[in-house]
């Protein structure tokens, strides 16, 4: 196959879920023969240009870090892969307007259409009808729509036929041993402290889990990974006042042996995130064998399973960490729970493969509107 994978802002990965997965899904289908070109949002304006990473084709395309600057980045990149050979599978439809392009010319084209996006708080009200629009357009243009969890497939099915979607979940390689050692930046050791990996937003909780953890003194810390500007923003501020001294907030921090250092000795993993379907973080502790503390939605609840802990606030929280913290006993059970669900739902053979399949069942489907080689490849 020939596959362009739009949407994220490239890889090696180095922002959130969507290039972690972007990275994951293009090495795998490099490694079985198919020629990958993943496109990647470029800070320094120029013109465009190819490389390669991991005999993996990369277009690289000018897009300043802004909205705007990233919507001119996505119209670029879906005009240039107009001109490519085989299909597009764009990963998240916050621009899937541009899609027409793909209708117009008969090119097959897949979405993963991400969780609710437009729910987000962080949005103004003509961003969330943006947002909205795009959903729609998304779903309507796209050849095969894409879902990352079963709530998002039955949200989606509202207003696209069931035959036009797939769920499939993301995945993640199993954590079963890590380097101790890169610890020592953050002043912990394994088992002393528990782990937050979000974006400071509302709809992650962030604030809840901090004043929860902050109640009293729990003889561990909260490590917790993601950017924070106080200065610029209100809730930023907030979480940094509500902090107890215990609270470490460690920036964000993409060294994927680090994160999968504090991940693996971690006493337990909470996890906020109130909007969107399978989150790559949670399925990344479930690979690390965490005991998981999540938000109580219908969408932690089917990718952490039952045998986790939930809260729905920061009293509930609180009282949670209160009981279970120091119970060792619990602490395990939990932590084989999450490997379970892991192997079972989330590992890398069981999720690959199959969009590898999707895409070769769309791929015999494409309209090839030339006859010239894809550039990069021979």
């Amino acid at each position: 196959m020939i596959i362009s994978i739009l949407g994220t802002r490239g890889i090696p990965a180095c922002h959130g879920g969507f290039e972690t997965f972007a990275e994951h899904l293009s090495l795998f289908l490099s490694n079985r023969g198919h020629k990958v070109t993943v496109y990647c949002q470029n800070p320094v304006k120029g013109p465009i240009h190819e490389d390669e990473w991991n005999g993996i084709r990369r277009v690289m395309v000018y897009g300043a870090a802004s909205p705007v600057g990233t919507i001119r980045f996505d119209l670029a990149s879906a005009i240039h892969a107009c001109k490519e050979p085989g299909i597009v599978l764009t990963l998240g439809y916050n621009t899937a307007v541009f899609s027409i392009l793909y209708r117009l010319l008969g090119k097959t084209s897949l979405m993963n259409m991400d969780g609710l996006e437009w729910r987000r708080e962080k949005w103004t009200r003509m961003q969330r009808l943006w947002l909205r629009f795009n959903e729609r357009a998304g779903a309507a243009l796209s050849n095969h729509l894409i879902a990352d969890h079963p709530e998002i497939g039955e949200y989606l099915s509202r207003f696209a036929p069931e035959g036009k979607i797939s769920v499939i979940p993301y995945e993640s390689e199993p954590v079963s041993s890590a380097d101790s050692a890169l610890l020592s930046p953050f002043g912990v050791s394994p088992g002393n402290y528990v782990l937050v990996v979000a974006r400071p937003e509302p709809e992650n909780s962030v604030l809840e889990i901090v004043e929860a953890f902050s109640r009293r003194r729990r003889g561990f810390k909260m490590v917790v990974l993601g950017r924070y500007y106080p200065e610029v923003r209100d809730y930023h501020r907030r979480v940094m006042e509500a902090a107890g001294p215990e609270v470490q907030f460690a920036g964000a921090i993409y060294d994927v042996d680090v994160v999968h250092a504090l991940r693996f000795f971690t006493r337990a993993y909470i996890h906020g995130h109130r909007v969107g379907g399978t989150n790559p973080s949670l399925v990344e502790s479930l690979a690390a064998g965490n005991p998981i503390f999540a938000h109580d939605n219908q969408f932690t609840r089917w990718v952490a399973g039952s045998e986790q802990q939930f809260f729905s606030g920061a009293q509930d929280l609180a009282a949670i960490l209160d009981r279970v913290l120091n119970d060792e006993a619990e602490l395990a059970r939990m932590a084989a729970a999450s490997r379970k669900r892991h192997r079972n739902y989330f590992a890398p053979e069981n999720v690959l493969p199959v969009y590898e399949d999707l895409l070769e069942r769309f791929e015999e489907q494409e309209v090839h509107v030339t006859s010239a080689t894809a550039p990069g490849y021979d």
